[in-house]
């Protein structure tokens, strides 16, 4: 009977320690400093309106007034820094070859259209800005611009280039770096503590496990930034009519799982930014800022623009 009562009273004063910690976190952690405030950013400067990743797309999403750059980082032969999300330049220049394998004065112009990854059946064309730009050149045209950098492969002097950049430009208050893997996060995070870093994919299924289980309280965490997918959207990638029942309950599952308003409110009042990507209509727009989320990520910039205006959400100050 003793040890039941034990067992009741622990078990209990965990339960109610862990809610109040969830509600009120920073009776426990200090919040972080947050550097900038996003909640509008344009994926690869948004892909649905301009070529995703040209200069051309990253000054129309400034002019527009975007919180946020989101961006892809590659090595060339010649150890230059370019903007590209895929590697290898089929996709984008009709080319089967590899940036790495390539100086680049030899990287080729993009074609006049591209598809759009994440909006079905969608395309985008282009106008005379087909160059693949280096990462000093947007760092240049666009100084006071927040800048999320994905670095697409797991190469020591990428990561390294990548930071002396930031730091030569005075960019580490203006910066967040990662990629889904965590190794090439930990080899982020150690090259330059100073630059915030993503949750890696293995890292959210922790945060998830922490959560869940009431410890996320009680836990420190060294990220700043949350990126997420809203997995609902696989609904409208595919055909409906092409997705088998498992798909379609994995689905469900990891949205389920995944978009918690309780989550994104702990993690906010902790100084972590959460953003959702990638968003394309309004109904995904209105459902992730009424989860909490900090930010959408979306490849029409122009689309997220108007929908903000109109319905009152606020530019961070």
């Amino acid at each position: 009977m003793c040890a039941a009562i034990y067992i009741v009273s622990t078990v209990t004063g965990y339960v109610l320690t862990s809610a109040l910690l969830l509600k009120c976190p920073t009776l426990l952690h200090r919040r972080k400093r947050e550097r900038f405030l996003s909640k509008h950013i344009s994926h690869r400067g948004g892909a649905g309106e301009n070529l995703e990743n040209t200069m051309a797309a990253f000054k129309h999403a400034v002019d527009l007034g975007t919180d946020m750059l989101e961006l892809d980082c590659h090595l060339t032969k010649d150890e230059q820094v370019v903007v590209s999300h895929d590697g290898n330049l089929k996709r984008l220049c009709g080319i089967n070859a590899n940036i790495s394998d390539l100086t680049y004065a030899e990287l080729p112009p993009y074609l006049c259209k591209l598809g759009v990854t994440f909006q079905r059946e969608c395309f985008c064309e282009g106008g005379e800005d087909k160059r693949i730009p280096l990462l000093r050149d947007v760092f240049d045209a666009f100084p006071n611009t927040p800048i999320n950098i994905d670095i697409k492969v797991n190469n020591d002097t990428l990561i390294k280039k990548v930071s002396e950049l930031v730091v030569k430009y005075d960019r580490e208050d203006l910066t967040v770096w990662g990629n889904s893997r965590n190794h090439i996060v930990k080899k982020c995070y150690k090259e330059n503590p100073h630059i915030p870093v993503l949750f890696s994919f293995p890292r959210v299924l922790h945060l998830l496990g922490l959560f869940y289980t009431g410890l996320l309280p009680f836990m420190p965490l060294k990220e700043q930034f949350l990126e997420i997918p809203m997995p609902s959207l696989l609904t409208k990638l595919k055909d409906p009519s092409r997705l088998t029942r498992s798909q379609r309950l994995i689905a469900w599952l990891a949205d389920t799982l995944l978009m918690r308003k309780a989550l994104f409110q702990h993690l906010t009042a902790r100084g972590i930014q959460v953003y959702i990507w990638v968003l394309n209509d309004e109904e995904d727009f209105q459902r992730a800022f009424d989860l909490g989320a900090t930010g959408v990520m979306t490849d029409f910039p122009t689309r997220l623009k108007e929908f903000m205006d109109r319905n009152g959400i606020s530019k961070p100050q």
